[in-house]
């Protein structure tokens, strides 16, 4: 009989590349897998089709599709919303807003700027200006108002603005204020 030692371990040298593997692809909370990516594709189409639908496309359960979409929800993958398109009202002005900011403090200007009831959305990027929002007024007195009167300039933190009236999309759709 052979030792312990002696014997070949099968398939040894596989195992360990499989759990090292498996290690390396951990995902992280907000990864998503195949099926939610599926069945946020199909929300993207229609938000409000029904779960049952969406089960039997994509053959799974109704159950399963609610619970991923609650999952989602929860994890801040996914947000459920009513959009308008902007171009759809006559009377709404909607604009890029391009700002720099005297620091680097741009959480702290962020929570301030989304406080303003018109601006729809506020993110931070790489290159010219440190910060854009998305604005949707009711007329260019409002944009004035918002640029030059009194809600930005009582900001601290703004060096400059540029802005950019949105004339035509086809794709952009903005929360109503």
């Amino acid at each position: 009989m052979r030792s312990r030692k002696d014997r070949p371990v099968p398939f040894a040298r596989e195992r360990i590349d499989f759990w090292r593997s498996k290690k390396r692809m951990k995902r992280s909370r907000n990864d998503i897998d195949d099926l939610d990516r599926k069945v946020i594709l199909e929300l993207q189409e229609d938000a409000r089709r029904p779960y049952k639908e969406i089960a039997k496309k994509l053959k799974v359960s109704e159950g399963t599709i609610r619970n991923r979409v609650n999952r989602l929800v929860d994890r801040g993958v996914l947000k459920l919303q009513a959009r308008v398109d902007p171009f759809a009202f006559p009377h709404k002005i909607s604009a890029l807003l391009a700002v720099s900011l005297k620091e680097r403090e741009s959480d702290t200007t962020m929570a301030e700027i989304e406080k303003i009831p018109c601006i729809t959305s506020v993110w931070n990027a790489t290159g010219r200006y440190d910060l854009f929002c998305e604005v949707m007024v009711d007329s260019l007195e409002d944009l004035n108002e918002i640029l030059f009167r009194r809600v930005l300039r009582d900001i601290k933190g703004i060096a400059s603005t540029e802005t950019f009236v949105t004339l035509c999309s086809r794709t952009k759709y903005f929360k109503l204020s």
